[in-house]
């Protein structure tokens, strides 16, 4: 079904979590808040993801976004353990984090929009007008909401400064 190898659907069923997860956390916390519960599933559900691309992907660009989203996720991860950063890794944490989700929704989307309806796809080409418009919608949900989580950061920092 969809095209997708029984490897295809460890990665995928694997890593779906993520995205309601991220969802959930944005939501709730403002960002992917990772020391909670469900920050602990996101990891597990994101590394499931990127270390299985490897294993799967069909682009040439999947297995440098695979390493890309695990060294952020592993960077997202400990950068909040690394007491020297200061208010610095809250910043960071969140911008890693983020890229993240970024990272798993950009070829979740190509994906979907490129097998779903089962053997008629929405789009078939890689330079589709459809596709494109998506990837750059979630680009500019990215700015948005990144430039929202740093102006939310740094009010949260003067609050709690006072």
């Amino acid at each position: 079904m969809f095209g997708i190898s029984p490897l295809g659907w460890i990665h995928t069923l694997g890593s779906l979590p993520a995205i309601p997860l991220a969802i959930y956390m944005f939501a709730r916390y403002g960002r992917i808040a990772p020391r909670t519960t469900a920050g602990a599933i996101y990891f597990v559900s994101m590394l499931i993801g990127a270390l299985t691309v490897f294993l799967v992907a069909h682009q040439a660009a999947s297995p440098i976004i695979g390493a890309v989203t695990l060294v952020l996720l592993l960077a997202g991860y400990a950068v909040g353990h690394v007491s020297v950063l200061g208010k610095a890794a809250r910043y960071l944490e969140t911008i890693f984090l983020s890229l993240t989700a970024f990272l798993l929704m950009v070829p979740a989307v190509s994906e979907t929009l490129r097998r779903v309806p089962d053997g008629h796809p929405i789009v078939t080409d890689l330079s589709s007008p459809i596709l494109l418009g998506a990837q750059a919608a979630l680009a500019v949900m990215l700015v948005v909401g990144l430039t929202a989580q740093m102006i939310l950061l740094r009010r949260e920092g003067r609050r709690l400064s006072r």
